[in-house]
C-alpha cells in the first residue's frame, strides 16, 4: 500500500513528527541520559528495557528484540494498516496525505478494507442467526449439544452456522464481489456458490475483535473436516491465531498462553475453566504468530496430539520457536498421549490431570536435545558430530544472550566440540557476524553509518573505490551505504522505511539497534577511522591476493590494473 501515498511524503512525515511524543501518549516515557525508557508494551518485563531514541527517531527493546520507527510502533501497538498508520500520524502533524490516483487509492485501500471488515462481521452474525432460526437448526445444535458444548461458551466465541445451500450469502447481502474478496464464495464452472455449507462456524477475531476469516467444521464424516476461510486483504493465516481476542479479553496479560492444534479444542479447554488457549489455525506454526503471542505473555507452551502427526508438527515447531526465543521468553511442549487430543483427555482425566500435564511440560531446551540424541549414539564420534550438524541450523537462529550462550554450552557437553555460531542473518555466510559478541569492522563501520545517515556526506567528499574492497558481504554493505548516499535520508526512522518489506529489513533493524557506547561529538571520527582502517586493510588483503595470484597463474587485464591502483600510494 506504500506505494499509493508519495515516499517523499512519508520522509516529511518522518520529519515533521516525534516519536517520543507520539509513543509517549500510548506508553508513558522516562528520560534515562540521552534516550526514553519503559517497560515494554510488548512482552511482560519487570524492569525497563523499552529504549526510544529521539536522535535516531526509532525503538528498540533490548528484552525481546522488538523495534522500528513510530510508523513500525502504531502499526504494532494499535494493530493498524500501513495505511492506517499513516493516517493516524498525518492526523497528529496536523497535515493532508496528498494520496497519489486519489481517486483510485479511496475505495481500493482505505474503504475497501472497512467494508471487507463490515461484511465480515454481518456474515458473523448472520451464521449465528442461523443457528438459532434456520429450519435445519436442530442438526447444528444436536452436534454441539453432543460434544459438550455450552451455550455461554457458544456465545462467547460467536459459534454459528453455515447452513446446507450452495447460494444462500449471495442474496442476503447482495454484494458478490466483496463476497469474493472476502473469501466467502468461491467459483466453479461459472457460477459463484458459498465456500461453507452445512457447517458450524467459527469466527476467527483479530485482536481488535474484527472478524477477519472464518473456520468451519462439517457436522459428519465428510471431507475435509475442517475448511478455513483463504488468505485475503483481511486475513492471512499465518499471521494470526484463534481465541487470542477472547483470551485477551478475559485477561490482558496472561501469565502463559496454550497453544493447540483446533478451533474446538480452545471451545473446550475454555469451557472447562483453562482460558488461556489459542489455535494455530492448521497450519504449521510460524515465528509471527509467536511473536503475536510473546506481546502479550512471557511463557507459551506449544501443545500437540499424541499422534505421529502431531509428534511431526511438534518439531517442525522448532524453526519458528527458535527464531523468536531469547532470555525473557519461555516456550514449553507439551506431547499428549496416542490417540488424545485436549478434549479427549479432558474428558478422559478431567480438568486438575491436564492442567498438572501442562504444568510438567518439558521445557524447550529439554525437548530440542532429547528428540535429536533420541536415536544417536553419543559414546561414537560419528553419533556426535551428526548432533552438532543436527543442531547448528536451530541455534544459528537464535539471538545473542544467555539462552544462546547455554544451548551452545550444552551442545559442547554433548558433543565435544566447540560449536561457533554466527551473531547476525542466520547465516554461515553473514558479512557481519559476532565473535565474541564484538562486532566486525565492516559491521561496525556500517552500524555507525546506519545510525548516523549524515555522515553519508563524508563519502560523497570521498567516494569509497568499490573494487579495493573485498571482504564476504561486500555487495550488501555496498548497496546499503550506495542506498543512504542517494536517498540521503535525515535520520535512522526514514533509511528504516526504505527497508519496510524487504529482504534485509531485519539486518538494518540490528545495526539500527547495535550499542554505539560513544559520545555524540566523537561518532564522526569515529566512522572516518573506521573506514579508513577498514579501506587499509582490505587494500592490503587485496594486494596481497592479486600479488600471489600474478606469481601463480596471473592476472587478466581488470586485475592487472587493479594491482598497479593498489601499488599507487593513497591519497591524503
Amino acid at each position: 500500500m506504500s506505494g499509493k501515498i508519495p515516499r517523499q511524503f512519508i520522509d516529511d512525515l518522518l520529519v515533521r513528527v516525534d516519536i517520543v511524543d507520539i509513543i509517549d501518549s500510548h506508553v508513558p516515557l522516562k528520560k534515562t541520559g540521552s534516550n526514553y525508557t519503559s517497560r515494554c508494551p510488548f512482552h511482560n518485563e519487570k524492569s525497563p528495557s523499552f529504549n526510544v531514541s529521539r536522535n535516531k527517531q526509532f525503538y528498540h527493546c533490548f528484552g525481546c528484540g522488538v523495534g522500528g520507527n513510530v510508523i513500525t510502533f502504531l502499526i504494532e501497538f494499535n494493530h493498524l494498516s500501513f495505511v492506517e498508520a499513516i493516517e493516524e500520524l498525518a492526523t497528529a502533524a496536523g497535515v493532508e496525505i496528498p494520496y497519489e490516483n486519489q481517486t483510485n487509492f479511496e475505495p481500493e485501500a482505505k474503504n475497501k478494507l472497512l467494508d471487507l471488515q463490515q461484511i465480515m462481521a454481518k456474515i458473523a452474525t448472520f451464521y449465528i442467526e442461523q443457528l438459532k432460526q434456520h429450519s435445519q437448526k436442530k442438526i447444528a445444535i444436536d452436534y454441539l449439544k453432543g460434544r459438550g458444548i455450552q451455550g455461554i461458551i457458544a456465545r462467547d466465541f460467536m459459534v454459528g452456522y453455515a447452513p446446507d445451500g450452495w447460494q444462500i450469502l449471495a442474496p442476503q447481502f447482495n454484494n458478490i464481489e466483496l463476497l469474493c474478496e472476502a473469501g466467502m464464495l468461491a467459483y466453479k464452472n461459472e457460477q459463484y456458490y458459498d465456500r461453507f455449507r452445512q457447517r458450524i462456524m467459527f469466527p476467527i477475531r483479530n485482536k481488535r475483535g474484527h472478524v477477519i476469516g472464518f473456520g468451519g467444521r462439517v457436522l459428519d464424516d465428510s471431507q475435509p473436516k475442517y475448511l478455513n476461510s483463504p488468505e485475503t486483504p483481511l486475513f492471512h493465516k499465518s499471521n494470526e491465531v484463534y481465541g487470542l481476542y477472547e483470551l485477551l479479553k478475559k485477561n490482558a496479560r496472561p501469565s502463559r498462553i496454550l497453544l493447540v492444534e483446533g478451533y474446538m479444542d480452545v471451545i473446550m479447554l475454555a469451557q472447562f475453566g483453562i482460558d488461556y488457549a489459542v489455535a494455530a489455525l492448521g497450519t504449521n506454526l510460524t515465528a509471527t504468530q509467536l511473536q503475536l503471542l510473546f506481546r502479550s505473555t512471557p511463557e507459551v507452551i506449544v501443545c500437540f496430539d499424541g499422534d505421529k502427526a502431531g509428534q511431526d508438527a511438534a518439531w517442525k515447531a522448532m524453526d519458528a520457536v527458535f527464531s523468536v526465543l531469547n532470555d525473557d521468553r519461555q516456550v514449553r511442549v507439551l506431547i499428549l498421549p496416542p490417540a488424545h487430543d485436549p478434549d479427549s483427555l479432558l474428558r478422559a482425566e478431567g480438568v486438575e490431570a491436564f492442567t498438572q500435564r501442562i504444568e510438567q511440560s518439558e521445557m524447550v531446551s529439554a525437548y530440542f536435545f532429547n528428540h535429536l540424541t533420541a536415536t544417536l549414539n553419543l559414546t561414537s564420534i560419528e553419533g556426535r558430530a551428526k548432533l552438532a550438524h543436527q543442531a547448528k541450523p536451530y541455534l544459528f537462529k537464535l539471538v545473542n544472550g544467555n539462552f544462546k550462550k547455554l544451548m551452545l554450552a550444552k551442545l559442547k557437553e554433548l558433543t565435544e566440540l566447540e560449536v561457533i555460531v554466527p551473531a547476525l542473518e542466520n547465516s554461515k555466510s553473514s558479512d557481519y557476524t559476532e565473535k565474541n559478541e564484538r562486532p566486525s569492522l565492516p559491521r561496525w563501520t556500517l552500524a555507525l553509518l546506519v545510525q548516523n545517515p549524515i555522515l553519508s556526506e563524508k563519502l560523497v567528499e570521498n567516494p569509497i573505490d568499490w573494487q579495493v574492497l573485498d571482504f564476504a558481504g561486500i555487495e550488501t554493505f555496498k548497496k546499503i551505504v550506495q542506498t543512504i548516499c542517494a536517498e540521503k535520508p535525515a535520520t535512522t526512522a526514514q533509511l528504516l522505511e526504505y527497508y519496510r518489506n524487504q529482504p534485509k529489513e531485519k539486518m538494518l533493524n540490528t545495526l539500527a539497534f547495535l550499542p554505539i557506547p560513544l559520545p555524540e561529538e566523537s561518532i564522526e571520527a569515529e566512522f572516518i577511522g573506521a573506514l579508513n582502517q577498514l579501506i587499509l586493510q582490505e587494500r592490503k588483503n587485496r594486494l596481497d591476493k592479486l600479488q600471489i595470484q600474478a606469481d601463480t597463474v596471473g592476472l587478466n587485464d581488470s586485475e592487472k590494473e587493479i594491482l598497479k591502483n593498489l601499488l599507487q600510494p593513497m591519497p591524503r
